[in-house]
C-alpha cells in the first residue's frame, strides 16, 4: 500500500487522497474518508490511483482522520518520560481521551489558550484502526491497524494538573496536531525501528524510539480493546517519550511563534506554529 493524506478543499470541505511523493491523487471517488475507505478495505486497489493530481504545496492538509469516532491516549508510556516525572511506572496503562473537534492538520497553527500560561508539546507516534476490534490478544493486535502517522498531544498543563482527571488539558480547540499522512502499516514494517523527534525552533526537545514504549503496541491494543470497541479509522496515540517542556529547567513551555516539529522515521514530520488565542 502507501501513503494517504486528507486535506481541505477551496470550500474548506474535506477530500482525502494518495499521496505520491510530493504528489497528491483525489481518491474520494473511491470512499467519501479516508476512514470509511479503510472500513471498506479499498485502500489496496489505489496504488495506482491517478485522478485529479495537485501538488503537495498547493493544499492544506487537515488532521489525518479529521472526525475518529474515538480517540484513544496513552500517558506515561516511555521510560524516558517516567523517569522524568520521577514516579514508579504504571500497573496498568494510563488512559485519556481527546475529542476529534481539537484536531488539526500538518501546517495549521496550534492554539495557545488564553487561559493558561503551561503550554505544552508531546511528540507521539499514532496508530489508525483498520477493522472492528473488541477484545482483542495482543498476538492478533497487529492485524488490526491500517497505519501509523505522527501526532502531537499538546496539552495545557496548569488544567491538566489542577485536578486528578487529565481531559481539562488535554482536548482544547487546535492542540491535536495530527498527520502529515497516514503510512499504511505494511510500508512501515517493525514499528518499533521508529525514531521520534521534537524540536521547538529547530532545537531538538525530545529523543526517543518506539521500542522504549513502557507498555507496547500490541499491550496497548489488547488493554484498550478489553473495555471499549474500536472502530475502522478510530486512532490510539502512544505516549511520548522524556522532554516536555514540563520538566525542564526552567521549563520549556510554547509562546506565540514557536514552531514545533515532530519527526518519526519513515512517518514524516508534522509541524505546527503556536499561535495565541484570545
Amino acid at each position: 500500500m502507501s501513503k494517504f493524506v486528507s486535506y481541505y478543499r477551496a470550500d474548506h470541505s474535506i477530500a482525502w487522497g494518495r499521496l505520491d511523493g510530493q504528489t497528491v491523487y483525489d481518491a474520494t471517488a473511491a470512499a467519501p474518508s479516508l476512514a470509511e475507505a479503510i472500513a471498506a478495505g479499498t485502500l489496496d486497489s489505489l496504488t495506482h490511483l491517478s485522478d485529479h493530481p495537485v501538488a503537495l504545496g498547493e493544499v492544506q492538509l487537515a488532521p489525518v482522520i479529521p472526525n475518529p469516532r474515538k480517540i484513544i491516549c496513552i500517558g506515561v508510556n516511555y521510560h524516558t518520560h517516567q523517569d522524568e516525572i520521577g514516579k514508579a511506572a504504571p500497573t496498568a496503562p494510563v488512559v485519556f481521551t481527546r475529542y476529534a473537534d481539537s484536531q488539526m492538520g500538518h501546517g495549521e497553527d496550534a492554539l495557545k489558550p488564553a487561559e493558561s500560561t503551561q503550554f505544552d508539546y508531546e511528540g507521539e507516534v499514532a496508530l489508525v484502526i483498520s477493522r472492528p476490534a473488541h477484545k482483542i490478544s495482543k498476538n492478533d493486535a497487529y492485524n488490526h491497524i491500517a497505519g501509523y502517522t505522527v501526532y502531537n498531544d499538546f496539552s495545557v498543563r496548569d488544567w491538566q494538573r489542577a485536578a486528578s482527571q487529565w481531559l481539562p488539558g488535554k482536548t482544547w480547540p487546535g492542540t491535536g496536531g495530527f498527520g502529515p499522512c497516514l503510512v499504511t502499516a505494511d510500508e512501515v514494517g517493525d514499528v518499533t525501528e521508529l525514531e521520534l523527534t521534537t524540536r521547538v525552533n529547530g532545537k531538538v526537545r525530545q529523543h526517543g524510539k518506539i521500542a522504549d514504549l513502557i507498555n507496547d503496541i500490541p499491550s496497548i491494543i489488547e488493554y484498550v480493546t478489553a473495555f471499549t470497541p474500536l472502530s475502522p479509522g478510530d486512532v490510539i496515540v502512544t505516549g511520548t517519550p522524556g522532554g516536555v517542556g514540563l520538566f525542564m529547567e526552567p521549563p520549556g513551555f510554547l509562546t506565540d511563534g514557536d514552531i514545533v516539529e515532530v519527526e518519526v522515521s519513515k512517518l514524516g514530520t508534522l509541524r505546527n506554529t503556536v499561535r495565541d488565542t484570545t
